[in-house]
C-alpha cells in the first residue's frame, strides 16, 4: 500500500487525485492552506486511510511539518505530488498587481522548490520515492495574452524536473511529471470576466479540449501507480487526442460548464 502526499488537495484536481488514490487502496495525506477546508475534505472522503494537515507551501517550516506528519501517520512517503498552484487575473503584465504576481511566483515556483527540497531530503533518508510535479499552461512554451506570469511559473517546471533528476541521480528518488491538460476547475476559469468576448471564445475551446476532474484524476492516479522509472510522465491531453477532438467537434456537443454555479461564466 503506497502513501501519497498531495499538496493543494482540498479542491479541484488535487481533491480529485486524493479521491482517486483512496479508491485505489493508497494512504493519502491531503493539504491546503485553510485548516477548515482540510478538515472538511477528511470528513467528506472518509478518514480511514486519509489524513490532512493545513500547510502553506510558501513556508519551508510548514512543508517540513507536512512531511513529518505524513511519516508519523503512515511511516513512509512513497509518492509526493506538487499540485498546489494559483492563477492570476488575465491581463497585460503592467495591469497586474505586484501582490498577485508575488502570490503566483511564491506558490507556483518558490513553493514548488521548497516542497521538492523537503520531499527530496526525506526520501533520500528513507532510501527513495517519487516526486511528481504538475505541469500547466506554458510548460511546453505556449503563450497567450495575459498569462505571462502564470505561464512563466509553469514553464519553469520542465527545467526544474531536468535539474532535479541530475541532483537525485543515485539516490533512488525519481523525478516525474503530470500533465493534466485542460481541466475544468476554478483555477482554469476563475481569471476570466464571464461577460467578456475572451471568455466566450475560451469556453468554446474548453468544451472541445477540456475535461472534468472526475475524468482526468483517475487516469493520472493510475499512471502514477504504474510508473516505476525516473523521468516518467503521465499525459492526459496528448497531441493526437487534441487533434481528434478538433476533427470531431462538430459531431460532439459538450457543455462542461452546465453543472457549475453560474454556468455561463466562471465559478468562484
Amino acid at each position: 500500500m503506497k502513501t501519497v502526499v498531495i499538496t493543494g488537495s482540498t479542491r479541484g484536481i488535487g481533491r480529485g487525485l486524493a479521491a482517486a488514490f483512496l479508491a485505489r487502496g493508497c494512504n493519502v495525506v491531503a493539504n491546503g492552506r485553510n485548516e477548515a477546508a482540510v478538515s472538511r475534505l477528511v470528513t467528506d472522503l472518509g478518514p480511514a486511510r486519509l489524513a490532512g494537515l493545513a500547510c502553506d507551501v510558501t513556508q519551508a517550516n510548514d512543508l517540513e511539518a507536512l512531511w513529518n506528519f505524513a511519516i508519523k501517520t503512515f511511516a513512509r512517503v512513497d509518492v509526493w505530488i506538487n499540485n498546489a498552484g494559483v492563477s492570476i487575473t488575465r491581463a497585460p503584465l503592467w495591469e497586474q498587481s505586484a501582490s498577485e504576481i508575488a502570490n503566483v511566483v511564491g506558490t507556483n515556483l518558490t513553493g514548488l522548490l521548497l516542497a521538492s527540497k523537503v520531499a527530496m531530503a526525506g526520501m533520500k533518508e528513507q532510501g527513495g520515492g517519487q516526486i511528481w510535479n504538475m505541469e500547466g499552461f506554458g510548460s511546453n512554451g505556449m503563450t497567450q495574452p495575459g498569462l505571462a506570469v502564470y505561464g512563466a511559473s509553469k514553464r519553469a517546471v520542465r527545467y526544474l524536473n531536468k535539474a532535479l533528476r541530475k541532483d537525485a541521480a543515485g539516490t533512488g528518488i525519481q523525478i516525474c511529471a503530470l500533465s493534466p491538460g485542460i481541466v475544468v476547475t476554478d483555477l482554469l476559469v476563475g481569471d476570466y470576466d464571464p461577460n467578456s468576448d475572451a471568455w466566450r471564445r475560451a469556453k468554446r475551446a474548453f468544451n472541445v479540449l477540456g475535461d472534468t476532474v472526475e475524468t482526468v484524476a483517475p487516469f493520472l492516479a493510475d499512471g502514477v501507480l504504474k510508473a516505476n522509472r525516473d523521468g516518467a510522465k503521465v499525459v492526459w491531453l496528448t497531441g493526437g487526442k487534441a487533434m481528434l477532438r478538433f476533427l470531431t467537434a462538430a459531431f460532439r456537443k459538450r457543455d462542461l460548464f452546465s453543472d457549475m454555479p453560474g454556468s455561463h461564466g466562471p465559478s468562484s
